[in-house]
C-alpha cells in the first residue's frame, strides 16, 4: 500500500471528492474558500471560484455540475462559469449552509446542511433533489450533514448526522427514509467519521477525522481496517482512477472549527494498493434500473 500527496494545493477545508468516470477526472472543493478543483488524467489541476461557500457537487455532463452552496442548490457551467439557481430550501436560515452531498444510484442528488458556526444544535436537514428539480426533505434532525453514500444496490443510505455516528436507512429513490438505525458509533473507537463512500463489496470507507485515519466499516458497522494518514485531519474519500482502485482523500488545514498547519494539511492524497475497488458515481439525472 502506498500513500502519496498529489500536487501542492493546500485547501482550508478540502471536501466532496467526486470521480467523473466518463471524463476520467476528479472534482473536489474547498468549502470555506468557495472553490471547485478538478484533477485530470495528466494530473493537471483546474480551478473555478464561486461567490460563496460550497459543500459538495455532482456531475451532470461534461460542462455542467450541480453545486450545493451556502445559497442553495444551483447548476454551474464550467465553460461559462455561470450559476443558475435551482432552489434554496433554507433561504430564511442565514445561519446554515450546504455541506456533504452525493448522487444516489438512481440519479437523484442527496445533500445536507449544517450550522455555519453553531455545531451543538440541529439546524440542518438532509434533502433529495430529483431530476425534475423537485425537492424532498429526507431527515430534518441534522447537526452537520456528513458522508451520505449508498449500498451497491442503492437501497441502503448511510449518513452521519453530526453526532459522531453512522446511520443506515432503508432507501428508495422516491419514498421516505425508513428503518433508521445506528450502525457505527465513533465514540467507541475514539474517533469521528466525516465524508464517506462505498466500495464494490458494500463496505463503507470514511475519513476518520477524529483520529487522522481512513477507516473501512462493514455494512453491519464492524471497523474492518484503520489506515493512518500522514496528516491529522482527513475529511472525505472517493474511489477513482480508470479501474476505480485508487482512493483519494481530501483534508483540512483550517475549517474554522479545526485547525492544523502541519506539512501536508489541506492537501489531496491518494492511496494505491488497497484490496478494494469503488463503484461508478451516477451522474445527476441519469437513472439506472431500480
Amino acid at each position: 500500500m502506498e500513500i502519496e500527496r498529489i500536487g501542492t494545493i493546500k485547501n482550508a477545508l478540502g471536501e466532496g471528492p467526486v470521480w467523473d468516470h466518463q471524463q476520467r477526472r476528479l472534482f473536489w472543493v474547498d468549502s470555506l474558500k468557495g472553490c471547485i478543483f478538478c484533477l485530470d488524467q495528466t494530473e493537471t489541476v483546474s480551478r473555478w471560484q464561486l461567490p460563496c461557500m460550497i459543500g459538495s457537487l455532482a456531475v451532470v455532463d461534461e460542462q455542467t455540475l450541480v453545486v450545493a452552496l451556502q445559497t442553495g442548490l444551483h447548476f454551474y457551467c464550467l465553460q461559462t462559469r455561470k450559476l443558475t439557481v435551482i432552489i434554496d430550501p433554507e433561504s430564511q436560515q442565514p445561519a446554515t449552509r450546504f455541506n456533504d452531498g452525493k448522487t444516489d444510484r438512481f440519479g437523484n442528488f442527496i445533500a445536507g446542511t449544517m450550522g455555519i458556526t453553531i455545531r451543538d444544535k440541529a439546524l440542518g436537514a438532509l434533502y433529495r433533489l430529483h431530476p425534475d428539480l423537485s425537492l424532498d426533505t429526507l431527515e430534518p434532525d441534522v447537526i452537520v450533514a456528513n458522508g451520505p453514500c449508498f449500498s451497491p444496490d442503492g437501497h441502503t443510505l448511510y449518513f452521519n448526522d453530526g453526532r459522531r455516528r453512522i446511520l443506515a436507512y432503508d432507501y428508495t429513490p422516491s419514498g421516505p427514509l425508513r428503518n433508521k438505525r445506528q450502525i457505527f458509533d465513533g465514540n467507541n473507537h475514539q474517533t469521528a467519521s466525516d465524508g464517506a463512500t462505498v466500495d464494490a463489496q458494500g463496505n463503507i470507507w470514511t475519513a476518520l477525522t477524529g483520529s487522522g485515519e481512513v477507516g473501512c466499516i462493514s455494512p453491519k458497522g464492524e471497523l474492518l481496517d484503520r489506515i493512518k494518514m500522514p496528516i491529522p485531519l482527513p475529511s472525505s474519500v472517493m474511489f477513482a482512477g480508470p479501474a476505480l482502485d485508487e482512493l483519494y482523500i481530501t483534508s483540512i488545514s483550517d475549517s474554522g472549527n479545526r485547525r492544523n498547519q502541519e506539512h501536508g494539511s489541506g492537501g489531496l492524497f491518494r492511496i494505491r494498493g488497497l484490496n478494494a475497488k469503488g463503484l461508478e458515481e451516477q451522474p445527476f439525472g441519469q437513472s439506472r434500473e431500480a
